[in-house]
């Protein structure tokens, strides 16, 4: 391992980001189940790529099969990407009519705020103080700002909404729901006074990188109808909410809004790069016209036919039904632990997406260093989870659509070991 650790430096350069305190050299994966180097199987909690399982089979055949017949770049008609972009469209609402398929998330976020700029005429970008969208210049621009100002001066930055730690003290859900909502106003303006108004608002819909909190009732909508009053349109980033992880196909659906532009990504190839920007065909359009917008190895007869393969395996082994059960009872098994363990400060979460936030018993607050322990702690007993959220103290819990009841038991014995062995 220290000799494979030391070529990956020299390969990659020292400081490519790896999990645990003891790295996991992984060979092989197949459904919810990684294996590294020495044999040993762990059930993967955490990896949304493999969205319908490592090495699945239908999507390893599809794959196989269009790279031993054709693959090239999208400057040819082909009936496969066509289809593929149509069925993807028609997943949402009658506002999203076309796609522009691309190879990653930062991709595909870049060219929603570019095409929300094109379209309003404004420059001026909304999201919240603790997200993540990607890597570009743009998109990274956006990342984690907290209380400190973008290096992108059209960036504005508004607090995310949460209900566990809220912003103000003794307030009602619906007197929450207007002080986010001020917050949001106050950004609109600044925006508005700096002249570069409001192109868009970018939001992971259901706030994952925040640490997926419970929002306020009513939020998300009236966030939308600002930011539309404002001039502005408003951008869904599906990369992590969307394919069913929620168990409905997109996580707009679950916090109640409408988007102008949808963005998707890792889980749609299932380890294949794939992503989308989709939106209205006036709005693709105009990008397309102010651009010439391409991609070598994007809207591809291989993309096509993966991303078709995953599509068929969300719908034809009800994927969204497997996620909504195992979900609903592997969140309550988690809420059940909370009264037994004050390090349990919430449990949260949509699907087969939830959040643990661990905190000091004896003033709440947030406890990274028992998260780390305890993310380390599950992979020595075969769990692989990770630790995210803005404090960095919540247990992320994100395994592929097809988690069953049998590792969502053997995850919660392995969680009340853990919590009782690092209580000692």
């Amino acid at each position: 391992m220290t000799e494979l650790l030391a070529r990956r430096n020299a390969a990659f350069g020292a400081g490519a980001p790896l999990f645990y305190e003891h790295p996991l050299h992984l060979v092989r994966g197949e459904g919810v189940h990684l294996y590294d180097a020495e044999g040993r199987r762990y059930v993967d909690m955490y990896n949304n790529v493999p969205c319908v399982g490592h090495a699945n089979p239908r999507v390893v055949e599809a794959m196989a099969r269009q790279q031993a017949t054709l693959n090239t770049h999208s400057r040819y008609l082909h009936e496969g990407a066509i289809a593929f972009a149509e069925r993807l469209a028609a997943l949402h609402g009658k506002q999203i009519e076309s796609v522009i398929l691309s190879c990653s998330g930062t991709e595909a976020n870049e060219v929603a705020l570019r095409m929300a700029r094109f379209a309003t005429g404004r420059r001026g970008i909304l999201c919240t103080n603790a997200t993540y969208h990607g890597n570009s210049e743009l998109v990274g621009s956006l990342t984690r700002l907290g209380s400190q100002p973008s290096p992108n001066p059209s960036v504005r930055a508004f607090p995310f909404p949460e209900k566990y730690r809220p912003i103000a003290p003794n307030l009602n859900e619906a007197q929450l729901c207007e002080a986010y909502l001020a917050e949001l106003g106050k950004a609109i303006e600044d925006l508005r006074r700096s002249g570069d108004g409001v192109a868009a608002m970018l939001i992971c819909s259901i706030f994952a990188n925040e640490g997926l909190p419970d929002v306020p009732a009513g939020f998300a909508a009236r966030a939308a109808a600002m930011v539309r009053e404002a001039g502005g349109l408003v951008i869904a980033d599906e990369v992590q909410a969307g394919y069913a992880r929620t168990g409905k196909w997109w996580g707009y659906e679950v916090t109640g809004f409408t988007p102008d532009i949808v963005v998707t990504g890792k889980p749609m190839g299932n380890g294949l790069p794939l992503a989308a920007t989709a939106a209205s065909r006036a709005l693709v359009e105009g990008f397309r016209a102010r651009t010439r917008y391409f991609n070598t190895f994007a809207a591809s007869p291989l993309q096509a036919a993966v991303g078709m393969a995953v599509l068929d395996e969300i719908e034809q082994r009800d994927l969204r039904g497997n996620v909504t059960a195992v979900g609903a009872a592997l969140k309550a098994g988690l809420q059940a632990r909370r009264g037994a363990s004050e390090a349990i400060g919430d449990v949260r979460g949509h699907g087969l997406f939830i959040g643990v936030e661990l905190v000091r018993p004896a003033d709440g607050s947030p406890d990274v260093e028992l998260a780390k322990a305890v993310i380390n702690r599950l992979k020595e007993k075969g769990f692989l989870t990770s630790n995210a959220g803005i404090f960095a103290n919540v247990v992320k819990i994100r395994p592929p659509l097809p988690f069953g009841m049998a590792e969502a038991e053997a995850f919660l014995g392995a969680w009340d070991e853990t919590i009782a062995e690092l209580a000692a």
